[in-house]
């Protein structure tokens, strides 16, 4: 039966590709790497699930260029050290049922994991939780080759596109943040000098994946902290996105600034970035995608019918019911039954979610909010057992 929902209709992206729908799952740190930089059984599973779920784009978090500025240690590494058999099978089971797989290209920054990393941001910081150099020039540099290269393995791996990840404090977000930078050259003070590694980074990727591979890119609309990234600037970065050769804008805010709330724990009964993605419609032609805060059924549909997103991202919402976009695009389950928890620790309720997509990956047994001390127990053990074997991984 063919459904009548907004969120069923095709959408034409720049470069000619068409997702077969409006919803997508969005990048989420999913935590299902093999401490490595490969690919893991468990990863190749839930996004063979999500996929044969009924969405159109599922994008993996976070997808590095190397092994240097790691997020996580359960992050996926693309470079000339990777399982290219692992990596190239998930592009091809989680591109099933007609669905896009897009690695989402990531550099943490001054928020490496100290533990594996080396934590460098636009300016040296020495601040409660967060401590960094900063980059030299040189290293700014080259940064779009850097970029342009592992979109180009991805390409040849079989992804289906790539999403620049420039939101939530990682690298591309701490350069237009002028809270994370400080820097009085040629990349720091006006916004124009603080969105060049972006920008020139988004020219070489799409040099190097050429004119009819799919390149999104993340966005901040704010970044929720006082002397960050605020509207205004951000709607000064769509319209220069405008320019560029962009096929989709995701839309989000916030960071993961050590003490910060982020903006999927905030209180709140809608979607969050509806309103900037409004005025963002007359800055660029760009297909919009709105990230956080999508419930119900109907939220979705308003956001897509009533213009404000051509695409709506979910993310807890997915890993909640994997088969979600199948049961809305029939009309069905209008909303996932989303825990609530009592005064949770910091990074309690993101250590919840990640495990919740192990046990969807294996077929275990669903966790309960008062899991989540638990939880949160045994993400850390993880990432405690996976490090080693990032730190012996080939640089």
């Amino acid at each position: 039966m063919t459904s009548h929902s907004p969120l069923a209709r095709p959408l034409a992206l720049r470069c000619g590709v068409v997702l077969k729908n409006r919803i997508a799952k969005a990048a989420m740190s999913d935590s299902l790497g093999d401490g490595a930089g490969n690919p893991t059984e468990d990863q190749v599973r839930i996004y063979d699930r999500w996929a044969r779920g009924g969405l159109a784009l599922s994008i993996i978090g976070e997808v590095q260029g190397g092994p240097d500025y790691p997020e996580k240690p359960g992050n996926l590494v693309i470079d000339g050290h990777s399982d290219r058999a692992m990596l190239g099978r998930l592009a091809r089971v989680g591109a099933g049922d007609g669905a896009q797989l897009w690695p989402q290209l990531g550099h943490a920054g001054a928020m490496a994991d100290p533990a594996i990393g080396t934590p460098r941001g636009p300016s040296a910081l020495d601040l409660p939780g967060l401590r960094c150099e900063a980059l030299t020039a040189a290293e700014i540099e080259a940064l779009p080759g850097e970029f342009a290269r592992t979109a180009r393995l991805a390409q040849g791996l079989g992804f289906g596109g790539v999403e620049i990840h420039a939101a939530h404090g990682f690298l591309f977000s701490q350069f237009l943040s002028p809270l994370f930078n400080r820097r009085s050259d040629a990349y720091g003070g006006a916004l124009h000098n603080r969105m060049r590694p972006l920008m020139e980074s988004i020219d070489a990727v799409r040099r190097a994946v050429g004119p009819q591979f799919p390149v999104g890119i993340k966005i901040n609309t704010t970044d929720q902290l006082d002397g960050g990234l605020a509207e205004d600037e951000a709607l000064e970065v769509i319209a220069a996105l405008d320019e560029r050769a962009v096929d989709l804008v995701d839309l989000s805010g916030g960071t993961y600034f050590p003490g910060a709330a982020s903006s999927s724990d905030r209180a709140g009964g809608g979607p969050y970035f509806l309103d900037f993605a409004a005025r963002a419609r007359g800055r660029t032609t760009i297909p919009l995608m709105v990230t956080g805060g999508f419930k119900t059924l109907a939220q979705a549909e308003d956001a897509v019918a009533g213009k404000a997103a051509d695409m709506v991202g979910l993310a807890r919402a997915l890993v909640l019911d994997p088969e979600l976009p199948a049961s809305w695009l029939a009309g069905q389950r209008p909303a996932p039954r989303f825990p609530r928890f009592d005064a949770p620790p910091e990074g309690g309720v993101t250590a919840w979610y990640t495990m919740q997509i192990t046990r969807q990956a294996r077929g275990d047994a669903a966790l309960a909010p008062e899991d989540l001390d638990a939880a949160l127990a045994e993400y850390t053990r993880r990432d405690a057992a996976r490090r080693p074997l990032w730190s012996a991984r080939p640089h």
